[in-house]
């Protein structure tokens, strides 16, 4: 059984008219019922039959439309594995925060791209309660995420830990009690959406002071950290972003939160293995 045959029978059992049939193939009609009866010889079956001027399926042409139609999607996902094989290539999405994209990513997709020059890569922006909807969605295929998460579908790869800390200004802790400064001052927030949230929550669940006021500001760090640096309020932040304030001295430690934010990358487990994402998750651990 030739598989050209079978392709034939395909593209007329869907067209089931022999001019576009032709056309779509690029035979001419008379090869066309050459080899459909030389199918039909094979299989010891009719497959097209005529009910008035209409050209339509018998009973065992709809049964091998099944199986080819089947035959035809294992060829095309054989081609697929194949091609993959070759190495990555195509589009590969992140989505991380604001801050891993402006802060971490960067410089990784660079070395990424080095060796993988093939692959165009897109970063969304996104929280990571958002980031991770946006892999189930299959919007992205990676995501960068903050805090612990565990789902069955998902692979999970751990990539840093980093300390917390509750932050104030320097200005403002001058001469002031930690008291004063709750007493004064609004704590800045993020907004329920952001991993941080669960870390503050639990912070001032065993805490002994809690804040008179809040201001929520959304789900980036950086907009955070400038309404500490501002003399807004007072806030807790991870040690990396605020490195750099704490060695000039414009922000000052409070006191030490002692759940830290863990990094993860996840993925579908089901698509671990896609060259993209595998190599990908390779240099991140890697470099990061």
């Amino acid at each position: 059984m030739e598989l050209r045959h079978l392709k034939t029978f395909k593209v007329v059992a869907e067209e089931l008219n022999l001019s576009k049939a032709a056309n779509k193939l690029g035979y001419t009609q008379p090869t066309i019922t050459l080899q459909i009866q030389s199918l039909e010889k094979e299989l010891n079956h009719t497959l097209f039959t005529r009910i008035g001027k209409r050209t339509v399926l018998t009973t065992a042409g709809k049964q091998l439309k099944v199986h080819v139609d089947q035959i035809f999607s294992l060829i095309a996902q054989m081609e697929k594995e194949m091609e993959e094989l070759h190495g990555p290539k195509g589009i590969l999405t992140i989505a991380a925060s604001e801050y891993y994209c402006t802060r971490r990513l960067s410089h990784i997709i660079k070395h990424y791209k080095e060796l993988y020059p093939n692959v165009r890569v897109n970063l969304l922006p996104l929280n990571s309660a958002h980031a991770i909807q946006s892999v189930k969605d299959h919007v992205a295929d990676i995501a960068i995420i903050a805090g612990n998460f565990h789902e069955i579908d998902m692979r999970q790869i751990f990539l840093e830990e980093e300390k917390t800390f509750l932050v104030v200004s320097s200005q403002i802790s001058k001469d002031r009690s930690l008291e004063d400064i709750f007493g004064l001052y609004p704590f800045i927030s993020y907004d329920k959406n952001c991993s941080f949230s669960s870390i503050i929550n639990r912070y001032f669940k065993t805490s002994k002071l809690q804040p008179q006021s809040m201001i929520v500001v959304g789900g980036s760090d950086e907009t955070v950290k400038s309404a500490v640096l501002n003399g807004t309020g007072y806030a807790i932040l991870g040690e990396n972003i605020i490195k750099k304030e704490l060695e000039e001295g414009s922000i000052t430690i409070l006191q030490p939160v002692s759940e830290p934010i863990t990094t993860f990358c996840i993925n579908l487990k089901v698509r671990s293995e896609e060259p993209n994402i595998q190599t990908f998750c390779s240099v991140l651990q890697r470099v990061w």
